[in-house]
């Protein structure tokens, strides 16, 4: 099959998409069987889970070095800037001098423990692509445009019923080098940091219906299905803004049965 006229040509020796789905499908049964037999459910993924290609040359093979002083971790993290998280740093929409293109969109949920009881002033971070799947950054140089006026990055703290509210953008789908043809669906990053940099958590929220789904190894690495609907958002009408924006509802759940993935949740 040869590629549409004007399109990039793909890099030789790239599996495709069928090669990649059939491991999929495969390790899916497998884990299915494993439930119906009794076996413990896995609301997270392997680490090594091989149709996610680089996850079996990168991740970690050695138990986790705690240092002797729990401080010293602390005292290699990151800081977030030279001021407190103000009023606007949630709204995505409002960081630059020009309104970005896409479709503008309210992003609310509730950080919970598993008890259900709200998870009060954490920090929550997101970042994702522009409304053409691209990042702004420099190791993203796929050919979509950038956006002068979206870099796609904010942040809030929880207030005292454990709610994060983001205004941003749809990100769209993009590629990426996985296998031939592979796309990821749109996605937002999220980053929940605990009362400690140690304690970061980080997962990604997705949108209802996306046809992506079935195709990508990273969602469907979390092979469990009910651990796998938790990280789609719901849409809620409700939410959405009258010839302004759309609404969607996202809660985390930081641990016990119902915890959202995380990609360090071992």
């Amino acid at each position: 099959m040869t590629n549409p006229p004007g399109t990039p040509p793909q890099p030789p020796g790239l599996e495709t998409q069928q090669t990649i789905s059939a491991e999929i499908a495969e390790i899916r049964d497998a884990y299915g069987k494993a439930v119906a037999e009794g076996g413990p459910r896995r609301d997270h993924p392997e680490r090594d889970y091989p149709p996610y290609r680089s996850s079996v040359l990168r991740h970690p093979k050695h138990a986790l070095v705690v240092p002797r002083d729990p401080e010293a971790a602390e005292l290699t993290g990151p800081v977030f800037g030279v001021t407190d998280v103000t009023e606007i740093d949630n709204d995505l929409t409002r960081r630059h001098l020009g309104e970005p293109l896409g479709e503008r969109m309210l992003v609310t949920g509730r950080v919970l423990d598993r008890a259900g009881r709200p998870v009060r002033g954490q920090l929550v971070e997101i970042w994702q692509a522009n409304a053409s799947g691209r990042y702004a950054h420099q190791r993203d140089q796929h050919p979509a445009p950038l956006d002068p006026n979206f870099t796609g990055v904010g942040r809030c703290l929880t207030d005292d019923d454990g709610r994060y509210s983001f205004v941003t953008i749809k990100p769209g789908p993009y590629p990426w080098r996985n296998h031939h043809n592979a796309w990821r669906p749109a996605h937002i990053h999220f980053s929940l940091f605990g009362t400690a940099f140690a304690q970061r958590l980080v997962t990604q929220m997705y949108f209802p219906g996306d046809p992506l789904f079935d195709f990508d190894p990273i969602m469907q690495a979390v092979t469990d299905d009910s651990a796998r609907r938790r990280l789609v958002a719901d849409y809620d009408h409700n939410l959405s803004t009258h010839e302004w924006s759309l609404g969607y509802r996202w809660d985390i759940v930081l641990d016990g049965p119902a915890a959202t993935w995380t990609e360090e949740g071992r």
